[in-house]
């Protein structure tokens, strides 16, 4: 059995959360725009730009002064 996802703002092929626009997974205004990857590299933008301000795993002000 195949599964699949429905978006609960799309209703006849169109966004009710982004003015009626059609639907389109991930485009700006999209519940899932910047929290999941796409195969469309254009809407990765907003979550590459997330993760770039998320420090580096495993660094923080406690380890650099520990360092001192």
């Amino acid at each position: 059995m195949a599964g699949s996802w429905g978006c609960p703002h799309e209703t006849d092929d169109r966004c009710s959360k982004v003015n009626n626009l059609p639907c389109d997974p991930g485009m700006k205004g999209c519940v899932l725009h910047g929290r999941f990857v796409f195969a469309n590299d254009e809407k990765n933008d907003r979550l590459r730009q997330k993760q770039a301000r998320q420090p580096a795993a495993g660094t923080n002000a406690e380890d650099s002064s520990a360092a001192e």
